[in-house]
């Protein structure tokens, strides 16, 4: 039993290293890189309670880069393995919902450190190798996002806790913050490694087990989470991570009677498809299941005439092209003015004719590998299809070469069409649409701004630029629905733990913004418990006499 209240340590984003020339974590970062690209191969197990668990189904692990190369192999799992993982976790709650939050805050603080410190090369490293970042990409992800969270979330969970209701006279009311009633189903995207650990991590943290799937292309860095949780203390069966094909998972979690919620970050098609699922199976349920998703998005960028040509050059850029565009808040359609769109243009070929791409092994790249073959294969089709339109032209970029890895040269395309295949939709890649409108009337800017809102079906990032505060104001208020994380100056992606809540509404998800208290709301059950100090023992109420 707990005697006292406590505060964790006020959390501070974690520093994000340069990795220049000369520093030492470049040098450690390239010794881990070197070193887990030339071990022999590795076995990744699903963790399945006190279990680690293969099979004779083994899926190889390659670099995006270099598919090719083989780093590992990880077990395929089936219905029963599912099982185990959600019986595993239902055994584990009934230790880890009792535990005091300040010890379930302490094993994430941990794992924090953890990862800041003596793990931050392997896992920055794990996922250039597994998901072919730059280290750059991997730094503010794998690292520094990933022990943001989880100190954040950590002292989010004491604020909520410290929430207590107003007593009257005579009355003392409380509020417990209870976990789910059953288990919390994690599934986790490729692209982001830190996504990948606090989807599972922000559920666990409020009391609750879960049951993850990590993205079968992200395991190899899946595997370094996992080891770090455990070293942390995490007790077994609190995070089951399953490594199997999503329907076969599905058909097992969404039939259990215990099941409590999904955290879920991946396509907006999925997402759909899970809670029309969900809702069919409402009858079965102990409960009404949570349902948080971070979904899809086609993500803009507008310009104002009076917008500083080299910003939004710079926004583009990076905005659209670092990570390949493999983020859900990537700039993928940009609407410029005429007035600016000669001088931006010139600028943005010329910027665009400097950037490397290659293996992230190489520091000196900018640009790397697409995720697989199925990204490859669909980004050069919405290539090869601005190629063959009559309304659009490939004015940078559009080379694809899959001979050793799957890379996609920055591509911008510019449209007369407005509506154009690849101004509507979500791409997933390094692929820039851009429709220069006039701006020669009076109401130019207000009109691009309603074909802004009403053009895509997401509504998750957007950036405007502009030195006219007026432009501003307007822009932040016809767009007020158009996107969940909004910018001003500065480019649509980059959002930070605690100072930026992200997530989006519409077709995006339902906006329960990872990286705020707002999102561990969703993995309690509160309870309101009245206690009369002195209880009335007589029915009658003045009104009576």
């Amino acid at each position: 039993m707990a005697h006292g209240t406590f505060n964790v340590p006020y959390p501070i984003n974690e520093p994000v290293l340069s990795y220049a020339p000369g520093t030492p974590e470049r040098e450690a970062l390239q010794a881990a890189y070197q070193t887990m690209y030339n071990q022999p191969p590795i076995e990744v197990p699903m963790y399945l309670g006190a279990a680690r668990v293969t099979t004779d189904d083994k899926r190889a692990m390659t670099p995006p880069h270099e598919h090719g190369k083989v780093l590992g192999h990880f077990s395929y799992g089936t219905e029963a393995h599912v099982t185990q993982a959600i019986d595993a976790a239902l055994e584990a709650r009934k230790s880890w919902a009792n535990l005091g939050w300040e010890h379930r805050a302490a094993v994430f603080l941990k794992a924090a450190d953890l990862i800041a410190v003596p793990y931050r090369a392997k896992i920055n490293a794990a996922t250039m190798l597994s998901q072919g970042k730059n280290c750059f990409q991997a730094e503010i992800d794998a690292a520094c996002e990933f022990a943001d969270f989880l100190r954040f979330n950590a002292y989010f969970a004491q604020e909520i806790h410290a929430q207590q209701p107003e007593s009257a006279d005579g009355i003392w009311n409380r509020l417990e913050y209870r976990p789910l009633e059953g288990f919390v189903f994690a599934i986790t995207p490729f692209n982001f490694t830190a996504i990948s650990g606090n989807l599972p991590a922000v559920a666990a943290l409020m009391g609750n087990v879960v049951v993850w799937k990590p993205s079968d292309t992200q395991v190899y860095s899946a595997q370094v989470i996992m080891e770090i949780f455990q070293e942390a203390g995490l007790p077994d069966g609190v995070i089951n991570m399953v490594t199997c094909d999503g329907p076969v998972a599905g058909n097992v979690v969404f039939k259990h009677r215990e099941f409590a919620g999904l955290h879920f970050t991946g396509s907006t098609g999925v997402f759909r498809h899970l809670w029309k699922t969900i809702g069919e199976n409402l009858e079965m349920y102990r409960s009404y299941p949570r349902i948080v998703g971070e979904t899809g998005g086609k993500d803009f960028v507008v310009a104002h005439p009076s917008a500083n040509v080299s910003a939004v050059v710079t926004g583009l850029i990076r905005g659209a092209f670092e990570f390949q565009g493999q983020k859900c808040s990537a700039a993928s359609r940009a609407y410029m003015p005429a007035s600016l769109w000669p001088a931006i243009k010139a600028e943005m070929q010329a910027e665009l004719a400097t950037l490397r791409m290659g293996s992230p092994e190489d520091f000196g790249n900018f640009i790397n590998a697409v995720i697989d073959r199925r990204a490859f294969d669909k980004i050069k089709g919405y290539i090869d299809y601005a190629n063959a339109a009559s309304d659009a032209e490939v004015i940078a970029g559009g080379g694809c070469d899959d001979s050793v890895g799957y890379f996609v040269e920055p591509t911008v395309i510019e449209t007369s069409n407005p509506h154009f295949k690849s101004m509507v939709e979500e791409i997933f890649g390094p692929v820039l649409t851009v429709y220069v409108y006039d701006d020669s009337t009076e109401n130019a800017f207000a009109d691009v701004l309603d074909l802004v809102d009403s053009t895509s079906e997401y509504a998750l990032t957007g950036a405007v630029f502009s030195q006219d505060r007026y432009a501003l104001d307007l822009a932040a208020k016809k767009l007020e629905n158009a996107a969940g994380n909004f910018y001003l100056n500065d480019k649509p992606t980059g959002a930070v733990v605690g100072q930026q809540p992200f997530g989006g509404a519409r077709g995006s998800g339902t906006n329960d913004k990872a990286g705020s208290y707002l999102n561990l709301l969703r993995w309690v059950s509160p309870r309101t418990i009245k206690e009369a100090l002195v209880s009335p023992t007589d029915y009658r109420y003045p009104f009576l006499g």
